[in-house]
């Protein structure tokens, strides 16, 4: 049981809902534009775009994890990007200085990097590829403005995940088990891209330790659960644990950005969201792997390994009946 009182901001999504029941509901506070799903309770409604924060903040919060985002691949305009994800983020720190709450921890992206780099570090230069990375960036630069006004008294930890993925998440790493799980999954290109992921009950844990060893300082750090799959072994992997052994259908990278650029099409003529786009083929079969090095030395042991988290999501989504509890959406 921790003795601080942590708000977490945007806490009624995945990741949030998730920390809330790692760290100890007695001890956090949500303040998020929705309602959550399972700890309504400790909730209290309000959207970081608008003025307000500092009187939606408890008083004596002594820790505050920042987690609201926009980060559909899809989000129409653009401008949400950075409405909520830089200037919601100055609106947080002002309200976290009129409350003097001088600690914070952000989740940030791996987006930061940009797509097939090698194996980039925390050191490694910026270069998102599109808005939702560059508004991160953005955001991870408005927060080491903040500190470096007080570096003595202020504590700025910033994770960069990976994809994140777990027990009841509607994500991308959702739909590829889901697709795999229907027997209709074609792999698209050679397979031999690296995919880091990251479980969601090691990455809600690494917050708890973050908050746990709080001090003053600034730390970056990538989240992800080693060791890496490539693609061939991570659908190998998900086939063999639903017990398939039926051929896999190939397709040529080509085509299947072909493909993806027609739904494209497809989405703009019928003003619908759908599942498959050419973002989404150009991400499957993009390597986005990532150093975990620095989170290998801080002290951090994880709770799973990666096939431990990987079996528990399918066995959870695909193997039991857990119709009857929240689901969450999320990129």
């Amino acid at each position: 049981m921790m003795d601080k009182t942590i708000a977490l901001v945007g806490g009624s999504g995945f990741v949030g809902t998730k920390l809330m029941r790692e760290i100890g509901v007695s001890n956090c506070w949500n303040i998020d534009k929705r309602h959550s799903s399972i700890y309504d309770k400790r909730t209290i409604i309000h959207d970081i775009c608008n003025d307000g924060i500092v009187d939606a903040l408890p008083s004596n919060v002594s820790v505050l994890v920042l987690l609201a985002a926009e980060h559909r691949d899809d989000v129409s305009p653009v401008a949400k990007y950075y409405d909520v994800n830089v200037q919601g983020t100055r609106n947080v720190l002002d309200a976290m200085d009129r409350r003097e709450i001088r600690s914070i921890v952000f989740t940030s992206s791996v987006a930061v990097y940009g797509m097939n780099k090698e194996n980039p570090d925390e050191e490694h230069p910026a270069d998102p590829f599109n808005h939702y990375g560059i508004s991160k960036w953005q955001a991870e630069e408005v927060l080491r403005d903040w500190y470096r006004k007080d570096p003595e008294n202020r504590s700025l930890s910033i994770i960069r995940p990976a994809v994140i993925f777990g027990e009841g998440n509607r994500g991308n790493v959702y739909n590829l088990l889901r697709q795999i799980a229907s027997g209709t999954f074609l792999m698209v290109g050679s397979g031999e891209n690296l995919k880091s992921m990251a479980y969601v009950g090691n990455v809600v844990a690494f917050i708890k330790y973050l908050i746990e060893h709080d001090k003053s300082g600034y730390r970056v750090f990538n989240y992800v659960d080693k060791p890496d799959f490539n693609m061939n072994e991570l659908v190998r992997q998900v086939r063999h644990d639903l017990g398939q052994n039926r051929k896999l259908v190939r397709l040529p990278e080509w085509l299947g950005m072909l493909g993806g650029y027609g739904v494209d099409v497809l989405a703009k003529l019928t003003g619908k969201k759908l599942p498959i786009s050419s973002v989404r083929v150009k991400k499957f079969c993009a390597t986005t792997q990532f150093s975990a090095d620095k989170l290998e030395q801080s002290g951090f042991k994880r709770p799973f390994t990666i096939a431990e988290g990987l079996e528990r999501t399918l066995r959870y989504e695909f193997l039991e009946s857990n119709t009857e509890k929240p689901v969450f959406f999320t990129e």
